[in-house]
């Protein structure tokens, strides 16, 4: 049976899971900078992968049944895609700093809907497509490339939510055919295979308190993850998906108070227009949903 519906506690845990990600994204920002990004990387892969062992371990048909797929090539795929997508943002954190990364980030829901159509087929209205462009005129308000201050790292968060939305897709695909214990389990698998080599190449020693900030960063992965599951079993995703751009005060909060970043008002208002272009979207795929399940 399913878990009962409760949109207020699905919001909640939502919200919670924004602020998790944010703290994460802060820690992640921080040890890059310390460390470096690859060693970062990769122990928060093999922190992922001893998780999902232990829960593969603990289902039903153990690790066998857990690795059973239809598409493993699919799975290597979104497992380096992940690991990419993980680097290029700690590299666009440092760089650009949190509040400007995630300002661009946040199309990548604008760019699942650009990309649903060639990767599982879907049909995409005339008003979704034009929510898509506003999206592309927000990011480019937001990258300001006429002023002079405009700097190719500028594109790492929009490369990131490329991949971001591919991956998110492919999930989808293969969820058709394969449990999402299987999907998790590729990911973490796959994922630690790419990054191992790239990380152990590039091991440096750690202080103590940065090896205290890398275990709290692999917990809050493994929190944030729990929760953003547990949103899910509990309310409709139309309904708390919205709820996921909170991520964007609380990381911009971060950046100002920690790192002494600047909010620039190009990027203010570009990140309204790409969240408020993004919201439409969501709001078109709840009513098509809802006629579909009229129909």
């Amino acid at each position: 049976m399913s878990a009962p519906q409760n949109t207020r506690l699905g919001i909640l845990l939502m919200i919670a899971t924004s602020a998790i990600f944010a703290v994460q994204d802060g820690i992640s920002r921080h040890l890059g900078e310390a460390v470096n990004i690859y060693m970062v990387v990769m122990i928060r892969f093999w922190f992922m992968t001893v998780f999902v062992l232990a829960l593969a371990a603990r289902s039903p048909g153990g690790l066998k049944a857990a690795a059973k797929s239809r598409y493993p090539l699919l799975h290597i795929l979104r497992g380096f895609l992940l690991v990419a997508e993980i680097c290029i943002m700690v590299v666009a954190f440092i760089r650009l700093g949190l509040i400007e990364t995630h300002a661009v980030f946040v199309i990548y829901p604008l760019l699942v809907t650009l990309f649903s159509g060639p990767v599982l087929g879907e049909k995409v209205g005339w008003r979704r497509w034009l929510a898509v462009l506003v999206g592309f005129l927000g990011v480019i308000v937001i990258l300001n490339p006429g002023s002079g201050v405009f700097t190719p790292w500028a594109l790492l968060p929009l490369s990131a939510a490329a991949m971001f939305a591919l991956y998110g897709l492919l999930t989808r695909y293969v969820a058709r055919e394969d449990s999402a214990s299987t999907s998790f389990f590729w990911t973490g698998i796959s994922g630690a295979v790419f990054i191992t080599p790239i990380g152990l190449l590039n091991w440096q020693n750690m202080s103590a308190t940065d090896w205290g900030l890398m275990a709290v960063l692999c917990c809050t992965a493994v929190l944030g993850h729990w929760l953003l599951i547990k949103a899910y079993d509990v309310a409709e995703a139309s309904d708390i998906q919205p709820f996921a751009y909170f991520q964007l005060p609380f990381v911009s909060f971060l950046g100002l108070m920690l790192f002494n970043e600047n909010l620039r008002i190009n990027v203010v208002i570009g990140a309204v227009i790409v969240v408020a272009a993004g919201l439409f979207t969501l709001w078109r795929q709840r009513i098509r949903a809802q006629h579909n399940k009229a129909a």
